[in-house]
C-alpha cells in the first residue's frame, strides 16, 4: 500500500499507482462529503470471474465546476459514468465502492448504489442527467422530438410548473439554439442532421435542470464547426445554472476547452488526475505524455513560396459535376435537384497525397465515389486516370468491362468504419484472399502467402489468418483493411475518414503506416477527412469543399498558416487544440459556418452565383470575387 505523489508549484496531484485503505476513505468522506457534488470512491466493477474493468476508481466534482474523463476505447471512463445512474450491462457487477450524491438541501449525501430502481428513477434526469455519444440511437424513431423531451417533465413534475411543460420545453429549444423551436417539437429525428439531434439530447437531458450533467463523448459523431458550437452551448448552458458537468472524451483539445479538472484513464485505472492546467501544461505521467505525443495538429508555419510543377499524375478530374433528382416529400410536389458536386477540378501526383477536407454533406465522398468509377459523374466531367507515368490516359466515365476489371486492380479503398468493413463470417485469410479469388489472380497457395505478407507489412502477425474480425480492436481492423487494399498490389487508394473512428493513439500508428506505404510502394492517395489537423499531417495538396464547392485550395502548411476563405478559417478555428491558452473562436466558426450570404463581401453569394477559384499566390486558390 503506497501513494505515489507530484509536488507542483500550484498544488498536489496524484498519479498511479495508488491503493486506498479505509481509513483513508474514512477521511475523505469528512472532507468532501459536503464540498463536492459528486464523490466516486474505490469502485470496482467486474464482468463475472474476468479480471476488473473498473479498478479503485476515485473522482469528484463541485457545482458549476467541469471534470473530464480522458482515455482511449475500453479505459473504463463509460463505465465509471454509468454506474453513477446504475444504467451498467446487466452482466456488469460492482464489486466495491460508493458514488456518494449530495443531498439537495446540501446537509449530506446519500450513496447511490445501494438504492432501488424506483429511488433512483427520482435521480435519473431530475438530480444527474446523461448526454449519450450516438443521438440517432438514444432518440425513439417512432416519436417526435418534443414528445420525448416532455416525457422528463412528466416523470419529474413539479407542481408549480404543472401545465406548463410544453412551453418549458420551447424555451429549452430556444435555449439550446434552435432557430424554430415549435418545428423541431413536431419533428422526428430522422428529420434532423446530427448536429440537432445532439442539441436535442442536450434539451432532454437539461430540460429537468439537473445539478450534474454527464456528457458522453458527445460531439464524437459531429462535424467540426458543429462540435464547437455544442461545447460553447454546453459551457454558457453551465454558466447560466451553475451545473457540474463530467465530460467522458478521448480528444484533448476537447478537455482544454472545457475543463477545470482532468482525470486520465487507462484500463480501467486512473493513471494522472489534478487541475486542467497541472495535466496540460505539465503532464506527470508516460501514457499522458503519450496521448499529447499522438495528438494530430494543425501546421502552423508557411509553406514554400513557389508551388512544385505536377509533372507525373495518376488521376486528374476537370470540370466535375454531380447532380441528384429527389422525389418530392408529396407525389404532388415537386422533384428536388441537389447539386453535389459542382464544377470541381482534381489531381493526384504519383506518391503523393492530396486531401479533400469538408463537413458531413460537402460532397468529398461523393467526389471520391466519382472518382473511383462507383458514380457517374454528370456529362461533360473529365476523369482520367494512368497506372504508369508512360500508359495512355484511361477515360473513366468510358470503361467497357475489361476496362473497368483493370481499373479495379489499380484502385483500391480503405472504408471510414473498419467495424463494418470486414465480413464477420469470413476468417482473415478468407477476406484478404477474396480480391485475388475474384480477378482469379494466383493458386491457393500463393494467395495465402500474398495474406501473410500484407500483415507483415501491416504490421500484423501471420498467426492471425485463422482468426475472425471480431477477435481484433479498432485499429487491427483498420489495419486488416488496409491490408485487404494492398492484395491486389494497387498504384492508387482512396481513404475515405480512414482514421475517425480510431483512438488518437491508434490514428498516429495508422496514419504512420499509410505514410510508409505509400513512401514503400510509391503510392498515390486520395484522402477524405473532415479532421485538418490529419489532412496537415498526411498531406501534399488541399481542397476544402463546402456544399458541393471547393472554397480554398493550396499545400497544407501555406493553406493553414494563411487561410484566406473564412469558411477554411472557420474549421480550424473549430479544430480543438491541447492548449488551455488557445480557446476554440466561436465567432470566426460561426461566421464561417454560416450561410454564403452572410461571409464577408469578397467572399459572398446567393444560390449558385459563386465567385470562381482565384490563385491568391502560387499554388494558393481561393473562391472570391477579383
Amino acid at each position: 500500500m503506497f501513494d505515489l505523489v507530484w509536488w507542483c508549484a500550484s498544488g498536489l496531484r496524484r498519479c498511479r499507482p495508488r491503493q486506498r485503505g479505509a481509513a483513508d476513505r474514512a477521511v475523505s468522506d469528512r472532507g468532501k462529503s459536503v464540498t463536492s457534488l459528486l464523490n466516486v470512491e474505490g469502485l470496482t466493477i467486474g464482468f463475472g470471474n474476468d479480471a476488473p474493468v473498473v479498478e479503485d476508481v476515485s473522482f469528484s466534482v463541485e457545482l458549476g465546476q467541469t471534470l473530464a474523463l480522458v482515455g482511449e476505447s475500453g479505459s473504463g471512463k463509460t463505465m465509471s459514468c454509468r454506474s453513477v445512474l446504475k444504467i451498467l450491462p446487466p452482466a456488469a457487477k460492482i464489486l466495491s465502492g460508493r458514488v456518494l450524491l449530495r443531498d439537495e438541501k446540501g446537509d449530506g449525501v446519500t450513496d447511490l448504489l445501494p438504492l432501488s430502481n424506483r429511488r433512483m428513477c427520482d435521480v435519473r434526469g431530475n438530480r444527474v442527467s446523461m448526454i449519450f455519444q450516438e443521438p440517432m440511437r438514444s432518440l425513439s424513431p417512432l416519436h417526435r422530438i418534443g414528445n420525448q423531451v416532455i416525457e422528463v417533465l412528466r416523470l419529474h413534475p413539479d407542481q408549480s410548473k404543472k401545465g406548463k411543460n410544453k412551453k418549458r420545453v420551447l424555451e429549452t429549444f430556444e435555449r439550446v439554439g434552435f432557430p424554430d423551436p415549435e418545428r423541431v417539437f413536431s419533428s422526428y429525428p430522422f428529420e434532423l442532421s446530427g448536429g440537432m439531434r445532439q442539441r436535442a439530447m442536450i434539451a432532454m437531458a437539461i430540460v429537468g435542470r439537473p445539478d450534474l450533467l454527464i456528457a458522453d463523448e458527445p460531439t464524437t459523431a459531429l462535424d467540426v464547426t458543429t462540435q464547437a458550437q455544442v461545447l460553447g452551448l454546453i459551457k454558457d448552458i453551465q454558466q447560466e445554472t451553475g451545473m457540474a458537468v463530467i465530460l467522458v472524451t478521448h480528444d484533448l483539445g476537447v478537455v482544454a476547452n472545457m475543463a477545470d479538472k482532468v482525470c486520465v484513464m487507462n484500463r480501467g485505472r486512473v493513471m494522472e488526475a489534478g487541475t486542467a492546467a497541472q495535466i496540460l501544461g505539465d503532464p506527470q505521467h508516460p501514457y499522458t505524455r503519450d496521448l499529447f505525443a499522438a495528438a494530430p495538429k494543425i501546421p502552423e508555419t508557411g509553406g514554400s513560396e513557389k508551388a512544385p510543377d505536377k509533372t507525373d499524375l495518376v488521376l486528374e478530374m476537370a470540370g466535375v459535376n454531380k447532380t441528384y433528382t429527389l422525389k418530392g416529400s408529396a407525389p404532388w410536389s415537386p422533384k428536388v435537384i441537389v447539386q453535389a458536386v459542382r464544377g470541381v477540378d482534381l489531381t493526384v501526383e504519383r506518391g503523393k497525397t492530396t486531401a479533400v477536407v469538408g463537413e458531413s454533406g460537402s460532397g468529398k465522398t461523393t467526389l471520391a465515389r466519382i472518382a473511383l468509377g462507383a458514380e457517374a459523374a454528370d456529362p461533360g466531367s473529365a476523369i482520367f486516370f494512368r497506372a504508369e507515368k508512360t500508359s495512355q490516359p484511361l477515360d473513366i466515365q468510358a470503361m467497357d468491362r475489361d476496362q473497368r476489371v483493370a481499373f479495379q486492380r489499380q484502385a483500391q479503398m480503405v472504408f471510414q468504419d473498419p467495424y463494418s468493413t470486414l465480413n464477420p463470417r469470413m476468417r482473415v485469410m478468407e477476406a484478404l484472399a477474396e480480391p485475388l479469388e475474384i480477378h482469379g489472380i494466383g493458386s491457393n497457395s500463393e494467395r495465402m502467402a500474398r495474406a501473410e505478407e500484407m500483415l507483415k507489412w501491416v504490421g500484423l502477425s501471420p498467426n492471425m489468418m485463422t482468426r475472425y474480425p471480431h477477435a481484433f480492436s479498432g485499429g487491427q481492423r483498420q489495419r486488416l483493411s488496409i491490408a485487404r487494399a494492398l492484395m491486389l498490389d494497387p498504384s492508387f487508394l482512396v481513404c475515405d475518414e480512414p482514421t475517425s473512428a480510431l483512438d488518437v493513439s491508434v490514428q498516429e500508428q495508422v496514419l504512420q503506416l499509410l505514410e510508409e506505404i505509400r513512401d514503400r510502394l510509391n503510392l498515390s492517395y486520395l484522402f477524405i477527412s473532415h479532421d485538418l489537423a490529419v489532412v496537415g499531417r498526411i498531406a501534399d495538396d488541399v481542397l476544402v469543399m463546402r456544399a458541393g464547392l471547393v472554397v480554398e485550395q493550396g499545400p497544407p502548411e501555406a493553406l493553414f498558416f494563411n487561410p484566406k476563405h473564412p469558411y477554411t478559417k472557420a474549421l480550424i478555428a473549430a479544430q480543438p487544440e491541447p492548449d488551455i491558452h488557445r480557446p476554440i473562436d466561436l465567432k470566426i466558426v460561426a461566421q464561417g459556418a454560416g450561410d454564403p450570404s452572410t461571409w464577408p463581401e469578397s467572399f459572398r453569394f446567393d444560390g449558385m452565383n459563386a465567385p470562381p477559384l482565384t490563385e491568391t499566390e502560387p499554388g494558393h486558390k481561393v473562391r472570391c470575387h477579383a
